[in-house]
């Protein structure tokens, strides 16, 4: 075998090496996430604690987060089973999910990469101040559960 073809062939290799160890790498987060196998299906997925009192703009968030997001992210974003992930959990603290990463998903979608309950679609009909507004009501709901 010519220098050529080992080099060919070992590029080859190292190739489909990498997209092997791409393809088996964990995907999402390294956060553990509560086990979900006895929750019955729509049943909220963590306990939240809720502040006695809101700010004036987490008020607001929370009409517009009742209005647009608690269909499928439950009460208080307590998140529901089979449908979607509970926004007051480790998973969205500040440091990793900033405020924009909420408005963003909130407008474009996003794809599943945290848990395993599929793509969120846009939310139709929200604007980028209801999306900040339901923002500060999250935050207020996550601080209240030792989330900052």
């Amino acid at each position: 075998m010519s220098k050529l073809t080992i080099s060919i062939v070992a590029a080859a290799l190292l190739g489909l090496g990498a997209l092997a160890w791409y393809a088996a790498r964990p995907t999402g987060h390294s956060m553990d996430q509560p086990d979900l196998a006895q929750l019955s299906e729509g049943a909220a997925i963590v306990d939240v604690t809720v502040p006695a009192e809101f700010s004036d703009n987490a008020k607001i968030g929370q009409r517009a987060f009742e209005a647009k997001c608690a269909a499928c992210h439950g009460t208080n974003a307590a998140g529901q089973n089979g449908v979607a992930p509970p926004l007051v959990h480790k998973i969205y603290e500040p440091s990793h999910h900033g405020d924009m990463a909420f408005v963003l998903a909130a407008k474009n979608g996003v794809r599943a990469h945290h848990w395993r309950f599929g793509d969120m679609p846009p939310v139709e009909g929200l604007t980028q101040g209801d999306a900040m507004m339901i923002v500060a009501y999250v935050r207020e709901l996550q601080q209240a559960n030792g989330i900052d």
